[in-house]
């Protein structure tokens, strides 16, 4: 079955066309300012070079018909028919409580995907513009909808549930979500066929540190803790989230600056992190050349970030009494040696001893560890398109 994997943003749209029977991308690309004056498709088929077009899309539904047509276009597209399509798979950001599991499309699920909209307020209504684009260009294609959230909903209650009065809980349904969960799904079941583990009898932490980066906590197969919350702006310093914070510093911040709290939000979201606390940048390329200039800033950016991943590390080997292999994953976990080494040096009480050649492998499945450590550290390169077309052909 060949499947179309949809990941909708707000202004942008990205897509690979896979073929289950071989698990290979056939072509991948992304549509990008949407709805502005000038756009762009990049396209990318198997084995050919890219294709960048300029045009205008007005909205999402453009951007599909976009995707379609290079798909079938004579010169780069891969497909002779739309009718080879047998299904597509949408990344949807937030699922709430509704959803512990992917699930087939139908009104009733577009109908609780828009219940869980103030969950997500910049991601789902994104993602439903993209399923409906979707219906409306390929009628009768079955759509399956991979929610971020679904993963973590095994997690019990004395993980998820915030020191707050029960009320808000039963009224608003405010508790830890998580996110990342295709990701960590995929990279866990990986990890343990990687490292020869029984994935029902495991203890697996997986660390997907990129811009937006967060840890889980699998324990035989099922996630027990991860460290975003009821919002991805919780858990580890990110590229440009702060992460963790008290949360009086809110209220102390407004009152000093006179912000309002969606100024201190954006603040939160997009001024801090690794970018605020460096000035430097969120790119941990930047970050690594300003502390090779001396730059003491990106340097105490760079060391907050490792030790907020070890503590994580650390917490997660007590949730679970142990842990058996640690992987590494995303755009900083898979590419920064630098990173991992500075993480695991923190580890030697877990018995984890690294091979630093081995360590500055990038973007490649690699065992980090020596012979005789006795925790498994290992990079596994994630794949949540891959995930999402494994999640949609087993669904269906």
């Amino acid at each position: 079955m060949k499947v179309l994997v949809i990941n909708c943003g707000s202004s942008s749209l990205k897509y690979q066309l896979i073929d289950s029977d071989n698990e290979k991308a056939m072509a991948v690309g992304i549509c990008e300012r949407i709805g502005q004056d000038v756009s762009y498709l990049k396209h990318t088929p198997d084995g050919g070079e890219k294709v960048v077009i300029e045009t205008t899309m007005k909205n999402h539904e453009d951007a599909i018909q976009m995707v379609l047509d290079a798909l079938t276009n004579e010169k780069y597209g891969v497909i002779k028919s739309l009718d080879e399509i047998g299904a597509v798979g949408h990344r949807v950001v937030h699922g709430g409580e509704k959803f512990a599991t992917s699930t087939l499309i139908n009104e009733e699920v577009i109908k609780a995907i828009e219940e869980c909209n103030d969950l997500a307020p910049l991601h789902n209504p994104a993602n439903l513009i993209g399923i409906r684009a979707c219906a409306n260009l390929m009628k009768g294609v079955p759509m399956v909808a991979v929610f971020d959230t679904a993963f973590h909903q095994t997690m019990p209650p004395k993980a998820y549930l915030y020191g707050l009065p029960h009320e808000y809980y039963n009224s608003y349904k405010i508790r830890k979500y998580g996110f990342h969960g295709t990701s960590h799904s995929y990279v866990s079941k990986r990890a343990a066929e990687f490292c020869g583990l029984d994935i029902n009898n495991s203890k697996i932490i997986v660390c997907h540190l990129g811009n937006g980066a967060s840890i889980s906590a699998v324990l035989n197969g099922k996630s027990v803790d991860t460290s975003m919350g009821f919002t991805p702006l919780a858990g580890l310093v990110m590229g440009t989230r702060s992460g963790d914070i008290d949360p009086s510093i809110i209220d102390f911040i407004a009152k000093k600056e006179n912000k309002t709290i969606d100024q201190i939000m954006n603040l939160l979201n997009k001024e801090s992190g690794v970018q605020g606390m460096s000035e430097v940048s969120s790119d941990f390329r930047d970050i690594n050349a300003a502390m090779d200039s001396g730059n003491e800033k990106a340097r105490s950016a760079f060391e907050v970030f490792v030790y907020r991943v070890a503590k994580y590390i650390g917490g997660y080997v007590a949730a679970m009494n142990g842990v058996d292999a640690i992987a590494f994953t995303a755009g900083v976990g898979e590419n920064d040696h630098k990173v991992r080494e500075d993480v695991c040096a923190y580890l030697g009480y877990l018995g984890v001893s690294i091979d630093l050649e081995k360590n500055k492998a990038r973007g490649e499945e690699v065992m980090l560890t020596t012979p005789d450590s006795k925790v498994k550290v290992c990079i596994i390169p994630t794949n949540e398109e891959l995930a999402i077309a494994r999640e949609t052909v087993a669904l269906l």
